[in-house]
């Protein structure tokens, strides 16, 4: 029966990998021929990075908050050292200022998310903390930089939307959009219901969730991290990955804990991955700030550090 369970997660990470592939990729052109900007539609359907939001917000409403929180800390983790690991061992990545400003803001981000669960409870109303927080830091960005910031998926979308004028029918790009947004959702539904039914411990459930739930929602910014980075884009991948991290902290967690508020029996179970979370974001900034950027020594250093990660989360208690 539990293999049933696992090959049901399965399904979901591959679910929520096509979603977030197919929302990605039809979601400057559904913008251009609705006539809005991809940014609002991105944040209006499913948010910057909606695998992370889709499998928080259901772990919430199935009553496992622990994956939720797990979820959380364990996609930033993830977006840190592999994401950033795997475009700087291809090619060097800047930290511009642009960056700069996202891990300045990013990283109080993070400490206020994890000084309000460090007790292993959410409530809505920090909830909404976060949900304001997060909008505070796109209105500083936005003021700042005169346009939107660049998170996860949307990191790539003013290129996109300039290829998007001459796209197919709205009609077509926007059902394509949303079937992005529902396998998502039904993709999240069943990776979070196969790891409840694969334990019903929350010390297990918290290590699947910061482990296997963590990675398999950064997967896509991981690929989206490596593609830019053949590519040329480097400042995509920096901004995209750094922007994530600060949108899941606060949006995600933070839709999370509205959605349902969060209470973890065990707070200690997260603690130390919380701090891991921070210091992965720090450590990133630590490696670009002697050049202003990260080359490949620096990209293997990020991937040695996430195996270290892991063994921490299987090896605590």
């Amino acid at each position: 029966m539990t293999m049933g369970w696992l090959l049901l997660s399965v399904a979901g990470v591959l679910a929520i990998v096509w979603g977030a592939d197919a929302f990605a990729e039809h979601l400057a052109a559904a913008a251009t021929r609705l006539g809005v900007s991809a940014f609002a539609l991105a944040v209006l359907l499913a948010g910057a990075e909606p695998e992370e939001l889709a499998t928080s917000v259901t772990a919430s409403l199935r009553g496992a908050p622990v994956i939720a929180l797990g979820d959380v800390i364990g996609a930033n983790v993830a977006l840190c050292l592999v994401a950033v690991g795997v475009g700087a061992v291809l090619v060097p990545l800047p930290l511009d200022r642009r960056v700069r400003r996202y891990a300045a803001l990013g990283l109080p981000a993070g400490a206020l998310a994890a000084v309000l669960a460090w007790d292993g409870t959410v409530t809505r109303l920090e909830g909404l903390v976060l949900v304001a927080t997060y909008g505070a830091f796109v209105a500083i960005i936005w003021v700042v930089e005169r346009r939107p910031p660049e998170l996860g998926e949307v990191a790539e979308l003013t290129e996109a939307e300039a290829e998007a004028s001459s796209a197919g029918r709205a009609l077509h790009e926007v059902g394509l959009l949303l079937a992005g947004v529902v396998a998502m959702a039904v993709g999240a539904t069943a990776l979070v219901e196969g790891v409840r039914r694969v334990s019903d411990v929350e010390a297990t459930q918290g290590r699947l969730g910061l482990v296997v739930v963590g990675f398999a929602t950064a997967f896509e910014m991981v690929v989206l991290a490596w593609a830019s980075a053949r590519r040329g884009v480097t400042t995509a991948v920096m901004a995209g990955v750094v922007g994530s991290f600060t949108y899941n902290v606060t949006m995600t967690l933070g839709a999370g804990a509205l959605a349902r508020p969060l209470a973890v029996a065990d707070p200690g179970l997260l603690r130390g991955p919380w701090l891991a979370m921070l210091a992965s974001l720090g450590l990133v900034v630590a490696l670009a700030a002697r050049r202003g950027r990260i080359g490949r020594a620096g990209g293997v250093v990020l991937l040695a550090a996430y195996p270290l990660f892991v063994a921490g989360v299987l090896l605590a208690g």
